[in-house]
């Protein structure tokens, strides 16, 4: 496949589809399988936007492991390359990831696979920037987080120390970026589907996704 920017690398963060495992606050409404029969509509529909966009080759880092068959079908379907991404939070988790494709000489963006407001339009804007020089890109998300980030030098200390999962992600990173001199940018405020007035939206605006068979 021809790429636009074949030296960056597009990161695609993944939990094993597990029912009670993933998706957990929808569960009320989809039950334990729904959600998790959502998540894999969400990360397939990921997928399918970010190879179609051709920006750069795709990786899916994979939690706990990727041995799940759910993953090895993405590959399969995809051509995405599969990664594990080892243990430690979600920082440690993110900052080796980035670090290692970094170490390989690649710009690098990375998202996770429900963030459902993100496509090819914000993908490339976020390469186009990292491979002009900027170096850092952040996805801004509604609920005080962020759907993306993308680097093109290592910046361990915006995953330090940072209340993940919390509405306070957003507000950490930008201090740490600013503390450390960093010059980044942001693209528009994008949402992810967490809470049942995610799945609300998610359905008005994408009815062919919904955790139903």
């Amino acid at each position: 496949m021809t790429y636009a920017f074949p030296t960056a690398r597009l990161l695609v963060f993944a939990k094993a589809p597990i029912p009670g495992q993933v998706k957990t606050r929808l569960a009320g409404r989809l039950g334990a399988r729904g959600a998790a029969r959502l998540y894999q509509q969400l990360l397939r529909r990921t997928l399918r936007i970010a190879r179609a966009a051709r920006l750069c080759p795709v990786e899916l880092w994979c939690a706990p492991d990727t041995r799940h068959g759910f993953f090895n079908a993405c590959r399969r379907r995809y051509g995405v390359r599969l990664r594990p991404q080892g243990a430690g939070d979600l920082g440690q988790r993110m900052n080796r990831a980035l670090n290692r494709t970094l170490a390989d000489g690649h710009p690098v963006v990375l998202i996770g696979g429900d963030c459902v407001s993100l496509g090819a339009a914000e993908l490339r804007a976020a390469v186009e920037r990292l491979v002009a020089g900027r170096a850092a890109v952040l996805g801004p998300a509604m609920d005080g987080g962020y759907v993306l980030v993308g680097l093109s030098r290592p910046c361990p200390a915006i995953f330090r120390g940072i209340a993940w999962g919390q509405g306070t992600v957003l507000a950490a990173t930008r201090r740490r970026l600013a503390r450390t001199g960093v010059d980044w940018s942001e693209l528009p405020l994008g949402w992810d589907v967490d809470t049942p007035a995610d799945l609300r939206r998610l359905r008005r605006s994408m009815p062919g996704i919904s955790g139903q068979r």
